[in-house]
């Protein structure tokens, strides 16, 4: 199963507004919710402000709030999403790691599609024949990478043999920029699928942390 877990983040929208306003000398603070004890909500002043800084693409306020997820997700999935820039990545290694490895099953499979060299088109049903052969796929990368191992291979070269659906993880950190930026490739409709799994889970939780902020990138990113 493709998951993401938060870990922890630094800043708030007023961060945002106040890593703009310092260019003047100002600064923000949080207005009190009316009928309420504790929920802190921007002024409207600060508000449209955010709006403004996503609306013209001044991206350097944003980049001083931060987030970090710990992502579980096959390789063939990493690969693509390690592409991003400017967000740090610390990966299980099996350099160090040899335990048995996990492999990823998709619930439905799709079809190649036919007016593009990439993605895909709707779904197919695979033969017992290719099932078969999948399994037995899996069993052979396990008994080969055991085998190897049990002959005093170093699991630095005995992972040459595990297949890219296997499953890995890894600690993805970057600014409320960077993971806006992400999001805004990673769910567009032509987007692989299981990417789109990753950037969903992250999007809701950066619009929860960040919920001006999340809105008005979202709204004026590059789509």
């Amino acid at each position: 199963m493709i998951e993401v877990t938060y870990i922890d983040h630094m800043g708030s929208d007023l961060s945002v507004v106040n890593a703009a306003r310092v260019s003047f000398g100002k600064e923000s603070a949080w207005m009190p919710r009316i009928h309420s004890g504790e929920n802190l909500v921007l002024e409207h002043k600060d508000a449209k402000l955010i709006s403004y800084l996503a609306r013209h693409h001044h991206k350097s306020p944003f980049n001083h709030c931060f987030a970090k997820f710990h992502v579980k997700a096959p390789i063939f999935v990493a690969r693509q999403l390690q592409k991003h820039e400017y967000m740090p990545w610390n990966e299980i290694s099996r350099r160090y790691v040899d335990d048995e490895p996990e492999f990823y099953r998709p619930t439905t499979w799709r079809g190649r599609s036919k007016d593009k060299k990439q993605g895909s088109d709707g779904t197919v049903d695979i033969s017992y024949k290719s099932i078969s052969a999948l399994a037995k796929h899996e069993m052979w990368c396990i008994k080969t990478y055991r085998q190897l191992l049990d002959d005093g291979v170093a699991p630095e070269q005995a992972r040459m043999v595990l297949p890219q659906s296997m499953m890995t993880e890894w600690y993805w950190s970057g600014s409320l920029y960077a993971f806006a930026k992400m999001c805004g490739l990673r769910l567009k409709p032509d987007a692989q699928y299981e990417t789109r799994l990753v950037a969903e889970q992250i999007e809701d939780k950066m619009a929860e942390l960040f919920p001006e902020s999340w809105t008005a990138l979202r709204a004026y990113d590059d789509r």
